[in-house]
Parts: structure tokens; C-alpha cells; sequence
């Protein structure tokens, strides 16, 4: 039995999320049926991360069993072709230890929020970035979410159908800054909970439209309360980028 760690690139886009559910096409039910075209074993994936509804990956990464004997390029290439069209592509295989899970092994998990502010519409990046119609204080977004790194209670940043056993986590680092005529909000964590990032950003573009202020941000995060939350930014900006081991 070989263990395959796989490195993903996917559009969020048309899928309900990573995990397969019973209202539509998931990224983990395209992945498992071509996993089975390939070796026609009926393998279920384990992920660093359940990407929601319209959340896209750069660097997803999960890992499957497989009593078949093929090459780790060989698994690559094969899922590719039965992967086709899907707009989900398998960037690396790699042969790992027993040892090795995509989840529980995970170090560090890094995201990426994009935001474009124009009033034109967007051709090229429709569904892969939040548009915004109005210049944002992108120094002012970046200084208010240094308060939110460390350990603390993120309940009013968590969603109400979270499953995590705890509100507590601890951010590593949050910072917003411009890239090429965008906004880019990046964070990383061991962990993080429902709709963290998002409700992260949400926040931060109030402070960065001059609604909020860092002190009312922090207030938010003290009062431990999900009303206290800004807007919760739309699903197609956010990005997972890749995870550490």
C-alpha cells in the first residue's frame, strides 16, 4: 500500500466546496473519481483544509492510499487526464510515509484574500477577486489587523455553524498590502475556524473605507461577539495558498 500526498490548484468556482455534500459537485468527489478511474480502487481523500463554496486553492494539499503499484508522476499525469475538464489541477504526487496525514501533520496554513478596487467591471477576474467600487486606506486595513495576531477568543470571527471545539486559536500573522493594482490580505495559522479569513477581511475593508477604526476592530475582537463582526467578504477572493509540514 502506497500513501500519495497531492499538491492541488483549483477554481472554487463551481463546486459547493472541497467536501463532497449531497447538493452539488465537490473538488474532493472529482478528485475520488478519478483517483478510481485511474487504479479502480474506491480511495476517500483527507485535506489540510475544507475549502467553502466558491474558495479557490493554489496549493490545497491532500493524501489518499493505493494499492496499486504506480509512479508518483505516473499518478500525477494519469489524474490529470481523468480530471479533465475540471478546472482542478494535481500540481505535484509525491510518495509519503504512513506517518504523513494532509491534516493532522500540517504545520501552518496560508491564505490569501484578493480585492480590486475599480469601477469598471471585471472581465478577466470575475469570480477570482472581490471588486470593490471605491479606493481603500490599505495602510489603515494593515495596522488595524495587527491586533488580531496572537492567541486569542475569535468568536465574534467565527461562524455560527462552526464545528471547531474551541473559538480559541492563535494568528501567526495578517498583513494587507498592494501588489500589482490589487489589495492582498495574507494570513497564516496552524489552524483556523469557519469563515475566519473572511470575516477578517470584511472588517478590515470597513476600516480601510474610513467606517471603522483600529480601536473599533479591537473592540470587536474583545467583545467576543458575532454581531460585532463586519460584513462577511464573498467567498470567490479568498484563496488557499499552500500549507506547511
Amino acid at each position: 500500500m502506497k500513501r500519495f500526498k497531492l499538491t492541488i490548484e483549483y477554481d472554487g468556482g463551481p463546486y459547493v466546496g472541497w467536501q463532497r455534500q449531497d447538493n452539488g459537485p465537490s473538488v474532493q468527489e472529482a478528485i475520488e473519481t478519478a483517483i478510481t478511474a485511474l487504479c479502480g480502487e474506491d480511495q476517500r481523500l483527507q485535506t489540510a483544509g475544507r475549502t467553502d463554496a466558491g474558495v479557490h486553492a493554489l496549493g490545497q494539499v491532500a493524501h489518499f492510499d493505493m494499492e496499486a503499484e504506480f509512479s508518483a508522476d505516473t499518478v500525477r499525469d494519469a489524474l490529470n487526464k481523468h480530471l479533465r475538464p475540471h478546472p482542478i489541477s494535481i500540481l505535484e504526487a509525491q510518495e509519503v510515509s504512513e506517518e504523513f496525514h494532509a491534516r493532522f501533520t500540517a504545520k501552518r496554513r496560508h491564505y490569501l484574500y484578493r480585492i480590486i478596487c475599480r469601477r469598471a467591471p471585471l472581465a478577466l477576474e470575475r469570480g477570482r477577486a472581490w471588486q470593490v467600487f471605491r479606493p481603500l486606506d490599505v495602510a489603515a486595513m494593515h495596522d488595524a489587523a495587527q491586533v488580531l495576531i496572537g492567541k486569542h477568543d475569535f468568536t465574534t470571527f467565527r461562524a455560527t455553524q462552526c464545528q471547531s471545539d474551541s473559538p480559541v486559536k492563535t494568528l501567526d500573522a495578517i498583513n494587507v498590502f498592494e501588489s500589482a493594482g490589487e489589495i492582498h490580505v495574507t494570513t497564516n495559522a496552524r489552524s483556523f475556524l469557519h469563515n475566519q479569513v473572511r470575516s477578517f477581511v470584511g472588517s478590515l475593508k470597513l476600516v480601510g473605507d474610513g467606517k471603522w477604526t483600529k480601536q473599533y476592530l479591537q473592540d470587536a475582537l474583545e467583545a467576543k461577539d458575532r454581531t460585532r463582526c463586519g460584513p462577511l467578504a464573498p467567498p470567490h477572493g479568498l484563496y488557499l495558498h499552500h500549507v506547511d509540514y
